[in-house]
């Protein structure tokens, strides 16, 4: 008998501004059955109005994951506004992009990010990174 304390999935929260990239993660859940309701925003400010808004017909996220370049508010920015939030600074967030320098790793590291995954990867190996984060939340256990 599983002895796991999340019944329901976790919504999940994807602040993407490319819609190839929106559609590939959901490729990826669909690929690994993941059931997990997919919230998407656009950038970082839409994705704080989302997690601050009271209304929601979901669960709060506590899962984020995170493109850094996006327009209005990039994903660094996000990060700083969501870790002075004491009603959001514990969510956990994994940074995927194509930034590859070592100052937005250290930036995304500095404010307590789960993983960072440098994209473009192929679409198999998107997946079974995808397959790999799905198991990482599976097994953590997060306050109710």
């Amino acid at each position: 008998m599983s002895s796991f304390s999340n019944p329901v999935p976790m919504t999940i929260l994807l602040v993407e501004d490319d819609e190839v990239d929106v559609m590939n993660v959901k490729r990826a859940f669909k690929k690994n059955n993941i059931s997990n309701q997919l919230v998407v925003a656009s950038n970082g400010i839409e994705a704080l109005s989302l997690l601050r808004s009271e209304s929601q017909d979901y669960p709060k996220p506590k899962i984020v994951l995170l493109d850094l370049n996006m327009p209005k508010m990039g994903g660094i920015e996000f990060l700083k506004e969501i870790r002075q939030d004491p009603s959001l600074s514990s969510l956990s967030v994994f940074v995927m992009t194509t930034s590859n320098e070592d100052s937005d790793k250290i930036d995304a590291f500095n404010l307590n990010v789960a993983g960072y995954i440098l994209k473009p990867l192929s679409m198999d190996r998107f997946i079974a990174a995808v397959s790999t984060l799905n198991s990482y939340w599976t097994l953590c256990e997060y306050p109710q």
